[in-house]
């Protein structure tokens, strides 16, 4: 009987299982994108840390002699025999530097801070032989016990996976809820005949799972598919970005039967709660409810009586008699403009702020820049080669260094004093009365350095430092339109430099307000030092903190395309390629790389938006076409005090522009106050942001949320204008 009842309403009732079904469909294709689309990040982010730290687990770091001067594959041999270890293999790249490093593979890795430790102890090693890849162990959700605060990564992953079922719960529920709720009165019937509260239930359940099986199945394929095209494009808008490896669609079988259980478990719990409600009411209360929509005085609309009259009146009625079931759709519309909305600002700003403090700042200062590893400025040989290539401009060689100097209080320059002295911008000075100031040391090539000294017209000499007698006027501008004044007076001729309670005494040859033709930001309360190679090897090696990298900065011709940079830079990097470990850059494919990314980063986030829209937009259809019983009766009772088919048509454009206009109006606000703080807090000028805003792609969205919730009224308005709507008034039949 139940299966037959069943079969009848859903094929007589198609519309409202249509509007589950689509809800069924978006739920799950979200689901199984937010699976799918986590579960590739999570395997990229494992790669990533492979590829840059390795596979291994553990470590154990000692001395040849604590294994009692025994061969290398001794070693590995040894610590193989312990039971938990899978494999341990003997780091080649690191032994040499380190003693002897045996990387270790387990077969649970979630013992390895119990037995790695155990294994220490009984090879006779102490606790600092030992070392974790912790990273990577993280990424496996394995936690050292003793670390108070661990990676959280993983774990919310988990709670937004949590959050967003709850949401579809809510959202599949309201589907459902409408579908029965417009079976009250039947079900009342049955029950009064010997339908028990368990069988109304058990049958609605059923209907439910026939209308959302297929659905979920081609919603988690759908969403399989969208993450597909997500990580290609990924890939294409990243393909030239630095450090990055190229990322591979991964999906794995447990992934889509975890979506199809978590799906199924929305499903049913959403059809379980209006089901669970409606199988308790009484067969009295059941036949007695007619779920129509009455004018009451309690949900008078001042403001659509206003604008439009009775109509307004009317529609906003039925809309504060819905109102709980389009909650979900209101705030996922709310959410998903206000998102676009405010991602757009945001990189919008991040691009105009990229352009002005790196591209067109440094546009001038480099072409193509290389970063050499593990590479001291005295052990580089190929100056002279660089500069002996035609197409290149200028190539400087250098390196960073840091050292700290005390400056004593009548040292500073008037502009400084008469601003408050150093306090005021960069603390408090020592107990003898000096202040501590940091001194960056940039280390030039001879021939670069002899450059700098005839560009600033002073007599070229290798033994000495340049000082940048330069700081930022905090006070009186802001970190985008900096202004700056001198530092100290332009008096002492020497420079006394301080590091690990060393210190080292040389002369100043000159001071100044410009720097090197360089692709570096200076810190904006530090002394900065400009010497030479010969300097740095005659005095300051022993004494100052260098850092490990050199750097070769290349200006090539003017006008130069990319193509050009590309043949040059190729040039370049055959050079050096044989003897240095080396990373480069080209400024051309810098900048195009960047704009890939942030369009790639607007449309991929730009494409959540759009979902987070679809199931705003799948609600008000589910809601539209699932309340035509009931408005059926409605709009009866309309036509019966003399409404006519426009004016009722009219009633559903207001519900229309309601539903559509309420997020867009509490949007829109929110987004100019957030561009108003956005804007203030950037420190840019209001009007050059204006310039640049993204108001058009901000009205087409605006334009196709409004489109489709006019389109599901349209087709609801046009199914209920065209029944016959005097026979609704009649009683409900059991189909």
């Amino acid at each position: 009987m139940w299966k037959d009842y069943s079969r009848s309403y859903l094929k007589n009732n198609r519309a409202s299982g249509i509007s589950i079904m689509a809800t069924a469909l978006v739920a799950a294709m979200f689901l199984s994108l937010l699976c799918s689309i986590s579960y590739n990040f999570w395997a990229y982010d494992v790669e990533q840390i492979k590829l840059e730290e390795g596979g291994w687990q553990g470590r154990l770091v000692c001395e040849t002699s604590d294994f009692h001067d025994l061969s290398e594959d001794a070693v590995a041999a040894l610590v193989n025999q312990f039971a938990a270890v899978e494999k341990a293999v003997i780091n080649e790249k690191l032994s040499g530097k380190q003693g002897t490093v045996v990387d270790l593979y387990f077969i649970n890795a979630r013992t390895i801070y119990r037995d790695l430790p155990f294994i220490a102890a009984q090879l006779g090693l102490g606790k600092d032989s030992i070392q974790y890849n912790s990273l990577l162990l993280s990424r496996y959700f394995i936690h050292d016990p003793e670390d108070t605060t661990p990676p959280m990564l993983l774990t919310m992953y988990a709670v937004i996976l949590m959050i967003a079922a709850v949401s579809l719960i809510l959202i599949i529920r309201g589907s459902f809820e409408l579908s029965m709720n417009a079976r009250i009165h039947q079900f009342g019937i049955l029950s009064s005949i010997g339908a028990t509260p368990g069988q109304i239930r058990t049958c609605l359940l059923q209907e439910a799972m026939v209308l959302s099986l297929a659905p979920m199945l081609i919603g988690s394929m759908s969403g399989i598919l969208i993450s597909f095209c997500v990580i290609k494009a990924i890939n294409f808008f990243a393909a030239n970005a630095a450090g990055r490896h190229e990322a591979v669609f991964q999906y794995h079988p447990s992934i889509f039967i975890a979506t199809l259980l978590i799906s199924f478990f929305v499903v049913i719990f959403s059809a379980w709660i209006p089901a669970g409600k409606l199988s308790r009411m009484t067969p009295l209360e059941a036949i007695r409810n007619t779920n129509g929509f009455l004018l009451k005085k309690k949900k008078n609309s001042r403001i659509l009586s206003f604008l439009f009259g009775m109509k307004g009146e009317l529609a906003g009625n039925a809309l504060k008699a819905r109102k709980k079931y389009l909650r979900i759709s209101t705030l996922s519309l709310l959410l998903s403009f206000l998102g676009f909305s405010i991602m757009l600002v945001f990189t919008t700003l991040a691009e105009i702020s990229t352009r002005y403090t790196y591209f067109e700042r440094y546009q001038d200062a480099w072409d193509i820049m290389l970063t050499l590893k593990d590479t001291e400025l005295s052990g580089f040989g190929l100056t002279d080669e660089l500069q002996n290539i035609s197409r290149i401009q200028d190539a400087v060689v250098y390196q960073k260094a840091e050292a700290m100097t005390f400056l004593p209080e009548d040292i500073l320059s008037d502009e400084l004093t008469s601003l408050g002295g150093f306090e005021p911008v960069a603390g408090t000075p020592g107990t003898d009365g000096r202040f501590q100031v940091s001194v960056p040391i940039v280390v030039l090539d001879d021939t670069s350095f002899l450059n700098f000294c005839s560009q600033l017209g002073i007599r070229p000499d290798l033994d000495g430092a340049i000082v940048f007698n330069q700081i930022w006027d905090s006070i009186n501008s802001n970190f985008r339109y900096k202004k700056y004044i001198p530092f100290v007076r332009e008096e002492r001729r020497t420079t006394t430099l301080y590091n690990n309670e060393k210190t080292v005494e040389i002369p100043v040859l000159s001071y100044t307000q410009t720097v090197p033709v360089l692709r570096e930001e200076y810190k904006n309360y530090a002394l900065v030092h400009f010497v030479s190679l010969t300097m740095w090897n005659k005095a300051l090696e022993t004494v100052c903190k260098a850092e490990p990298d050199s750097y070769i900065r290349i200006l090539s011709g003017e006008n130069a395309e990319l193509s050009d940079l590309k043949s040059l830079e190729q040039e370049i990097v055959q050079l050096v390629s044989g003897e240095y470990e080396f990373e480069s850059e080209n400024r051309i494919q810098e900048r195009l790389s960047n704009d890939s990314l942030m369009q790639g980063s607007k449309m991929i986030f730009g494409a959540f938006c759009v979902l987070l829209a679809m199931i705003g937009i799948a609600n008000v259809f589910s809601n539209t076409l699932g309340f035509l019983r009931q408005r059926k009766r409605e709009f009866a009772r309309y036509m019966s005090i003399g409404l006519t088919p426009r004016e009722m048509r009219s009633i559903f454009c207001i519900e229309a522009f309601v539903t559509a206009g309420k997020p867009l109006m509490i949007t829109l606000p929110l987004t100019v106050l957030f561009v108003q703080f956005a804007v203030t807090a950037s420190y840019l000028e209001p009007m050059v942001f204006w310039s640049e805003a993204p108001v058009v792609p901000v009205l087409l969205f605006a334009a196709a949320i409004v489109s489709f919730v006019s389109l599901a009224y349209y087709i609801g308005g046009k199914r209920l204008l065209h029944c016959d709507l005097n026979e609704t008034l009649r009683d409900d039949t059991l189909i």
